[in-house]
């Protein structure tokens, strides 16, 4: 993961997504001795949930013995925490949480060696967007003011603490509000908070809100500091949000990115597990139809994972050479 991520697809509002991934659910499983099986996403602001919405729905359709249902969640920490309970079957995670849950670590006291990759799905590129009236020009900046770190559990907010780290600061350094990305970018347009850190790919419809609604601006992760924490955090690498990305942005803006993977236990159903494989091979469409960062899934990034593969996965790249 040492290349810079640009990711440059069209734009796709989370409504649309919404009912896109409804309608891919109109072939649904017979009631009839059906195992339901639940994935954990995040909330509603990012892209996690409606792709998660969109590949449960082709789930369903294409597994008649399973109902999958995409669960609004907290994000990354909670939905590890949930699959250790057994609350759900499948996670959507940040590879920042997946290495810690398994190493044991920030947020978790004991590791969880139980815990395999499934999937890959696309790199998050982290966006610290600050008010229209800020004179903030770099993370640096952000001491004594009041900065949005995401939801409680949630990958994002172990992210931001590694960022500030980066840039010596640290909660006590901050005035930290823990909330979602759709609440971030209301309060960044309302003058509540002064800045939002939001690890999510791109395009996201919070980051969409704040800058056009809200007339937020982005600032840039400097390379020396996403040098440092990839040479700290073998799950970091660097990233790029593109000129034009985003209302206002004239120039390229510099950041650090991170994977994102479809994470179970290891006694996850190997039938599970190959039908996601496939349905990310063979009806990417589908997805792009939905959030159009499904076009940067790249399987052949389970070549390079921060833990161990699912034993079905793992024969599966064999297999198919991946």
């Amino acid at each position: 993961m040492g290349d810079v991520v640009v990711i440059r697809n069209p734009v796709r509002s989370v409504a649309l997504a919404a009912l896109a991934a409804l309608t891919l659910g109109a072939c649904a499983a017979d009631s009839g001795g059906t195992r339901f099986l639940s994935i954990g996403t995040a909330g509603t602001g990012g892209i996690y949930y409606p792709l998660g919405g969109a590949l449960a729905s082709l789930l369903s359709a294409a597994d008649p013995g399973r109902q999958y249902t995409a669960e609004v969640s907290g994000g990354s920490v909670e939905n590890v925490n949930r699959l250790r309970s057994g609350q759900i079957d499948l996670a959507f995670a940040m590879a920042t949480t997946v290495y810690e849950a398994y190493h044991g670590g920030q947020d978790f006291a004991e590791p969880d060696t139980l815990l395999r990759i499934v999937a890959p799905l696309y790199p998050n590129v982290t966006h610290v967007l600050v008010g229209r009236r800020s004179d903030a020009r770099s993370i640096a900046d952000l001491r004594g003011r009041r900065v949005s770190v995401g939801p409680p559990g949630s990958g994002t907010e172990q992210l931001v603490r590694h960022i500030l780290e980066a840039y010596g600061l640290t909660y006590d350094d901050v005035d930290e509000r823990y909330l979602s990305f759709a609440e971030s970018a209301s309060a960044l347009a309302d003058g509540a908070i002064d800045a939002a850190i939001l690890s999510v790919g791109y395009p996201a419809a919070a980051v969409l809100e704040a800058t056009t609604m809200g007339g937020a601006r982005l600032l840039p992760v400097d390379a020396e500091r996403v040098a440092q924490l990839a040479r700290q955090y073998p799950y970091y690498s660097p990233g790029m949000i593109p000129a034009g990305a985003y209302r206002g942005m004239d120039a390229d803006v510099p950041t650090v990115a991170v994977m994102n993977w479809v994470i179970a236990r290891a006694d996850l159903d190997d039938e599970v597990v190959e039908q996601v494989l496939r349905i990310l091979r063979d009806e990417r469409a589908r997805l792009e139809q939905v959030s159009a960062i499904a076009a940067q899934i790249d399987l052949a990034t389970l070549r390079s994972t921060p833990i161990p593969l699912h034993a079905a996965t793992a024969r599966w790249v064999e297999a198919l050479g991946q």
